[in-house]
């Protein structure tokens, strides 16, 4: 079980922060593109980085960190996920509308692009890589493209709608039936969980601040929150109630976050740094500092490294620690909200 004996609402402080001695820098390198925008890893052990001002990505070595391919996207690459051999890249451009790029990570090419409606902003590929998501903000409204993989089309699930409503970050399952829906509007913030089969809107859980990331980890959301007034908060929900059942208080700017192999670390970028949060004491156990300015960051299941990328081009890879996997609190759906499917269809390349 977590430990939650944390009090609510206390600050974590320098003082509070012992050493992770396993955060290990294992080699570094300038992948040359300028900032990298996004991160990820594919489970051959390569290690994929976006650069928007580019227009491509980037094919590193995940062992050496030497960069073995740049492919050209058409567009500005945002956001990337990965399954297998594929690695899917959210583009922009003032000519296109914003897509979805599909890119075999073997052959190291294009294989074909799904234009979709409104601003892409967030992207995540279901366990089995069979559904990609890819969350969509547009006037007032918010939806989720899900695109099948197998049959090459995709279909969009109307979720909400709201004044200055936006998509912040997407989570799947680990059954892959359900999608987990950061989201951040005029009037505050919330997790919201849709069932993917029906697209119902099951449940809903109220956060506050705006929302800058989220991870998930069988039924618990680490849902990673900054604004002027509190700055960073990492708060763990559970899914099946919807409350609120710790925090950890960060301070500072931070952006993103990851999920660590086992579950027992959240890494979090932070303006200057990544902190990592043990899951079960809710505490900053280390500080992890790279020459750069920190973008995004990244864990590799398979070797248990974590790979930071910053804002001049950078990727460090570092060894990191870990301890036996947590157990959580299963899921349990609540009642539907809204929900509208549509067909669209894809561009091969």
């Amino acid at each position: 079980m977590v430990d939650f004996s944390m009090p609510a609402g206390a600050l974590v402080t320098e003082h509070d922060r012992p050493a992770d001695p396993a955060a290990t820098v294992l080699g570094s390198v300038d992948v040359r593109r300028g900032a990298v925008g996004d991160i990820a890893g594919s489970s051959a052990g390569a290690i994929l980085t976006t650069h928007p001002g580019d227009d491509s990505v980037a094919l590193l070595n995940g062992r050496t960190l030497a960069v073995e391919a740049i492919i050209a996207v058409p567009g500005e690459p945002v956001a990337i996920a990965t399954h297998g051999n594929r690695a899917y890249v959210s583009t922009s451009s003032w000519t296109h509308k914003d897509e979805v790029t599909v890119i075999d990570t073997v052959a190291r090419r294009v294989l074909a692009r799904y234009p979709l409606a409104d601003s892409i902003t967030a992207l995540a590929v279901s366990p089995d890589g069979q559904r990609v998501f890819a969350g969509r903000t547009g006037d007032g409204s918010i939806a989720v493209s899900v695109i099948d993989t197998v049959a090459e089309r995709a279909r969009s699930i109307e979720v909400a709608t709201g004044a200055g409503i936006g998509i912040d970050a997407l989570a799947v399952a680990a059954d892959g039936r359900r999608l987990h829906i950061a989201t951040t509007d005029a009037r505050g913030s919330a997790v919201l969980t849709v069932d993917v089969e029906t697209g119902l809107v099951e449940s809903a859980a109220s956060i506050g601040a705006p929302i800058r990331d989220l991870a998930v980890a069988d039924g618990t959301a680490y849902v990673l929150t900054s604004d002027r007034t509190r700055g960073g908060v990492v708060h763990i929900v559970e899914l099946s109630t919807g409350r609120i059942a710790g925090i950890v208080e960060l301070g500072g700017a931070p952006t993103q976050l990851a999920m660590g192999a086992d579950k027992s670390r959240v890494y979090v970028v932070d303006y200057d740094q990544v902190l990592v949060v043990c899951t079960l004491s809710l505490r900053v156990v280390n500080t992890i500092v790279v020459d750069g300015r920190p973008s995004c960051v990244s864990v590799n299941a398979q070797s248990g490294r974590c790979y930071v990328a910053d804002y001049d081009g950078r990727v460090t890879a570092f060894g990191v620690d870990t301890t036996a996997p947590l157990t959580y609190s299963e899921f349990v759906a609540s009642n539907a909200l809204v929900s509208d499917i549509r067909d669209l269809e894809p561009v091969t390349a």
